[in-house]
């Protein structure tokens, strides 16, 4: 009996994986959202939290989880951003390390602008539990667009990711 038990978990995890590492999240569409936010982490992040803000999809964007070192100065150089949008339309956040952090960041910049949806970039594989967490502090009729950046993630990476976003939903379960 504990064999086949066994066997079921092992084959629901593979299955599972499979799942999650064949069918990631895709980019997002030109949907208009009230603010957007950079989970930051792998390339292609904050270029694509720009490319929204230039094409007007968000009016602000949050780029949660800069590291402290970092002076807008300096962001606005290697990112070439006009002061002007600097000024009016990004905030630097630096209160966050980690993915529930950032989605803690989040929620409170996203209430104390009084945004009722948002728009969430972060790498494809990250993307699930990005996604969880921000949905975990933000109320249940708010709005997050999905707006996956494709990457070339390793093996390693998905198999990782797939543990934390497993743990996090068990988490949630209990919690909840």
């Amino acid at each position: 009996m504990m064999r086949r038990i066994v066997s079921l978990l092992v084959l629901a995890w593979l299955l599972g994986f499979a799942m999650f590492a064949m069918f990631l999240p895709q980019p997002a569409g030109e949907e208009i959202t009230a603010a957007a936010v950079v989970f930051t982490g792998s390339e292609g992040r904050v270029a694509r939290g720009l490319e929204v803000i230039a094409s007007k999809q968000a009016p602000r964007l949050l780029i949660s989880g800069v590291g402290r070192e970092v002076k807008p100065r300096e962001f606005r150089a290697e990112y070439e951003v006009p002061a002007a949008r600097m000024a009016c339309c990004i905030t630097l956040g630096y209160e966050s390390d980690d993915t529930r952090a950032n989605a803690d960041e989040t929620a409170r910049w996203l209430a104390k602008r009084k945004a009722r949806s948002v728009r969430l970039i972060t790498s494809d594989w990250h993307m699930r539990r990005a996604a969880l967490e921000l949905a975990r502090v933000l109320p249940a009729n708010f709005r997050i667009v999905r707006d996956a950046v494709p990457s070339q993630p390793s093996f390693g990476t998905l198999v990782t990711e797939y543990h934390k976003y497993l743990a996090r939903s068990l988490a949630q379960l209990w919690e909840g």
